[in-house]
């Protein structure tokens, strides 16, 4: 791709509506593009950002088992009468009526929905554990929208729903997507640990959000800072050992400001251990047994006896990601983004010092490029005429983690080579190559 064929409207300046690093760098590098209030189209470089976001999450749900659906944005008000949530929910829910006068809504959550489909498929107990997904568009009509997509009224979502014939059965798949989400986060470089958390209007008895740690976050956290320090690497998803890892982590003190108590606090966190911050909400799990089930009669027959199912559900902001990751990355010191290598929009970016009676670099960079594309390396080439010092500060702000720099002097064996905030180096195309892999593969 050249950036002159690209869409990547930059700004000179960060805008002035922004207050928060995330919506100030999305807007600048033209990641996104306000429509109305706390609503945005996704340009190239944050949707493709999102997008990879997404193949992330979506990965981590499959490798526990969990089936992917899509359910519409679009649902009757029916079913939310069913549950009792149609007049409960509040203001945040947008109501509308179609043509024929019907109530519909557009959906904040998906709980109704998927337990109507379960109850009008599923029968039997045997055919439980039943654990579905789907990454969709939500719409919750805040009533102040800021800080960009960090706090939006359309966001996008992945959302997953458990169905169990026991609260043993529940609380293993609760565990499940407890290990798939820690396993998510690492893979986007982030270190989002798991708290225990009010259940809002989800409602239920068990839930945790996963936070990670920064100065703009909304959620104050008061933790125990050996929570950093336990390992879920060996982590499988059997039972003893889900539940181990559960037990490794909640040994700690750990929650947002909803569930914090100062001498529950004091007495089990010792004072060099405390830590008191803020951080951002990225995921969030909840069992809350039958409480849907029950009203809206999804049982199973379990030997001759009606049983209603356990149900659990399990959200992950898959665009808020997209800004949770710059205000965790962000160096403000140098003022530069570096994207982590699973989410970055392009791995590399090529820099030629055009000159308008000399294609001879351009020429360089577009058979560097070729060489990079065959092993699979997304690549940007700048073939505008700006000077060198101006095109190497754009990329980064735009944050892709290297840079190959074509200059009067090219040596095709000494190729200058420079990683975000790192010194050049001059190194070969094949080494060049070799180094994004490795970066690419861990």
């Amino acid at each position: 791709m050249y950036f002159s064929k690209s869409f990547i409207p930059i700004l000179k300046n960060n805008p002035t509506e922004a207050k928060i690093k995330s919506h100030q760098l999305m807007l600048r590098t033209g990641m996104i593009k306000q429509s109305s209030a706390g609503i945005y189209s996704w340009l190239p470089l944050g949707f493709r950002i999102m997008k990879k976001i997404e193949q992330i999450v979506r990965e981590e749900q499959n490798r526990v088992g969990v089936q992917e659906i899509l359910m519409p944005t679009i649902q009757s008000s029916d079913i939310w009468k069913e549950s009792g949530r149609y007049d409960d929910y509040g203001e945040e829910m947008l109501r509308i009526k179609d043509r024929q006068n019907r109530e519909m809504l557009y959906g904040p959550t998906n709980e109704e929905l998927v337990t109507e489909i379960f109850r009008s498929s599923i029968k039997s107990y045997k055919s439980l554990p039943q654990l579905l997904y789907h990454i969709q568009w939500k719409f919750r009509d805040e009533l102040r929208p800021r800080f960009g997509i960090m706090r939006c009224r359309e966001f996008y979502m992945k959302d997953a729903y458990s169905f169990d014939i026991s609260d043993e059965e529940a609380l293993h798949s609760y565990n499940k997507f407890f290990l798939s989400y820690l396993n998510t986060f690492k893979r986007m470089d982030l270190s989002a640990i798991p708290m225990a958390a009010d259940t809002g209007p989800i409602g239920g008895n068990l839930s945790h959000e996963f936070i990670i740690l920064a100065d703009t976050g909304e959620s104050k956290i008061f933790t125990d800072k050996r929570i950093f320090e336990v390992d879920s690497s060996k982590t499988t998803i059997e039972k003893n050992s889900l539940n181990k890892l559960r037990e490794n982590f909640e040994k700690y003190y750990s929650v947002t400001d909803e569930k914090f108590n100062q001498i529950e606090f004091e007495k089990n966190v010792p004072e060099k251990y405390r830590l008191q911050t803020k951080g951002i909400e990225v995921g969030h799990i909840f069992y809350f047994g039958d409480k849907y089930s029950k009203p809206m009669n999804a049982s199973v027959d379990y030997n001759g006896k009606k049983e209603f199912v356990k149900m659990g559900s399990y959200g992950v902001g898959v665009s808020r990601l997209v800004g949770a990751i710059i205000e965790a990355k962000y160096d403000e010191k140098n003022e530069t983004m570096k994207w982590p290598m699973s989410v970055t929009p392009y791995d590399c970016s090529i820099l030629p010092i055009v000159n308008k009676n000399d294609n001879s670099n351009l020429e360089i960079a577009t058979n560097i490029y070729n060489s990079l594309k065959k092993n699979n390396i997304d690549v940007l080439i700048d073939d505008t005429d700006e000077n060198i010092s101006s095109k190497i500060k754009k990329f980064k702000l735009l944050g892709i983690p290297f840079q190959i720099i074509i200059g009067k002097n090219f040596n095709e064996q000494k190729i200058e080579f420079t990683e975000i905030n790192h010194d050049p180096i001059f190194i070969s195309i094949d080494e060049i190559i070799k180094k994004i892999k490795s970066k690419k593969s861990h």
